[in-house]
């Protein structure tokens, strides 16, 4: 009898002890799922910085400090594991890696650096070409000042004309993928370079290569480099992608309007950058009209500058291929965001489009491209020179000279010949000239008998 009522409870407490395993069975099963594994480690180096990126199998805590003597960057991971060897070939900045336990589930790495560097983590979410990333970027605080010398060391009274060529993507960052295997950061780094390249064979021009390897810069460091180098230009090299393989054709963008002003309202925002707009001098709050003033104004004339170029180089690229489209486009891209920087952002083809990926990968075509831009470049500062250059002085003197003619957008050979009255077969012989073909911004000496 006394059973009775424990038997009538048993399939109770069988259940109660059933949940209670099921439970400390599951809680072990989300314990050992938690656990985060370290898959990979990729390492890119620029000029001014080194970034380590790890590959991830999910979301993090971490903690990161350094040491000195000798210098090390450590990095803590908790409820982490490493499933792979990491390992760092001849950099610069980082002589090695180590790994190892702290306690039973945090895992340490430390970097073992060759000389003291600024260390910086943050972490990524996953997009369609990677999952959950760590990434830690080592700098030398010194490096921007490196910059500011040597563009400060480059002004004179005819000074060259500067012109900051971007290639787009980069390290970690390999931008569109053609169908034959191409990657946008290699192409856009060997037109780039081309471009550089052209530009620096021009008398009274310069070049500086934004990005000249295989390394990921930022999208506003991009265009504050530019202006660390005072540029008179920026211009950005990429080479689009869709979704439809049938898509073609080159593409000049500039910035819309709508994204000038998203930028003039973080510029004004900070008060550093109120003391750029007036060379160095601090507005405080009651000068915020001024500077309101002054950045419109900075503002206005590089888009204009910018929307200026952006026409001449769609016109000179139009010859060698129809474009995407007829007139230059507008968007709110990140590096185009130079408050007085003109700067211009060109889509050289579709690298999504298989004929058109094959031509990417030619060096005639991008040595072709490369051309046309500088063309129209040429012809934009040839017509509008920035007063303190040697191409600025070239200008004015052959204006002054009565046997000059500087060729206006729209011009043609035979139209100069007929205005000179001259024949024109001898205004070919007096520039040495095979064909009719004139640029904007050239200069054609004519001959006086």
């Amino acid at each position: 009898m006394m059973l009775r009522p424990f038997l009538r409870l048993f399939p109770v407490i069988c259940a109660s002890w059933m949940l209670i395993l099921a439970g400390s069975a599951s809680a072990g099963t989300a314990s050992t799922v938690s656990k985060v594994s370290v898959d990979g480690l990729r390492v890119w180096s620029g000029p001014d910085h080194t970034r380590a990126v790890f590959d991830l199998s999910g979301q993090v805590d971490y903690q990161l400090f350094q040491l000195d003597n000798p210098p090390r960057v450590v990095l803590d991971v908790n409820d982490a594991d490493l499933k792979t060897r990491l390992k760092v070939n001849n950099n610069a900045d980082i002589r090695g890696i180590r790994h190892g336990k702290k306690g039973k589930s945090t895992l340490r790495l430390v970097f073992d650096l060759n000389r003291n560097k600024r260390a910086k983590s943050f972490l990524l979410p996953p997009n369609e070409k990677y999952g959950h990333r760590l990434v830690v970027d080592f700098s030398d605080p010194k490096a921007k000042q490196k910059i500011k010398k040597s563009a400060k060391a480059s002004a004179s009274k005819q000074r060259d004309i500067i012109i900051a060529v971007d290639a787009g993507h980069g390290g970690e960052d390999p931008g569109a993928s053609g169908a034959r295997g191409s990657k946008e950061k290699h192409i856009t780094l060997a037109i780039a370079r081309q471009l550089a390249k052209a530009i620096n064979a021009e008398v009274g021009m310069k070049a500086v290569l934004i990005r000249d390897g295989d390394y990921y810069v930022g999208l506003r460091q991009r265009f504050e480099k530019a202006r660390a180098h005072q540029a008179d230009l920026f211009v950005s090299i990429h080479a689009d992608a869709f979704y439809d393989p049938k898509v073609h054709g080159m593409s000049v963008y500039v910035l819309s309007q709508k994204g000038a002003t998203s930028e003039a309202a973080k510029w004004l925002a900070r008060s550093e950058n109120k003391a750029d707009l007036i060379g160095g001098v601090k507005l405080d709050g009651k000068d915020t009209l001024l500077a309101r003033v002054l950045l419109d104004l900075s503002q206005n004339a590089a888009m204009e500058a910018s929307q200026k170029v952006a026409n001449e180089v769609l016109s000179s690229l139009s010859k060698i291929e129809k474009p995407h489209k007829k007139h230059v486009e507008k968007a709110n891209f990140a590096v185009l965001k130079s408050p007085d920087v003109p700067s211009i952002l060109v889509e050289t083809a579709f690298i999504s489009n298989p004929q058109e990926e094959k031509r990417l990968k030619s060096h005639s075509f991008r040595q072709q491209v490369a051309k046309a831009i500088l063309n129209g470049i040429k012809t934009y500062f040839y017509q509008s020179p920035p007063p303190d250059t040697l191409i600025a002085s070239r200008v004015k003197a052959a204006r002054n000279r009565p046997n000059r003619h500087i060729v206006s957008r729209g011009e043609t050979l035979s139209g100069i010949a007929q205005k000179y009255r001259l024949d024109l077969r001898s205004l070919r012989k007096a520039n040495k000239k095979k064909t009719d073909r004139i640029r904007s911004g050239e200069v054609l000496v004519i001959p006086t008998s």
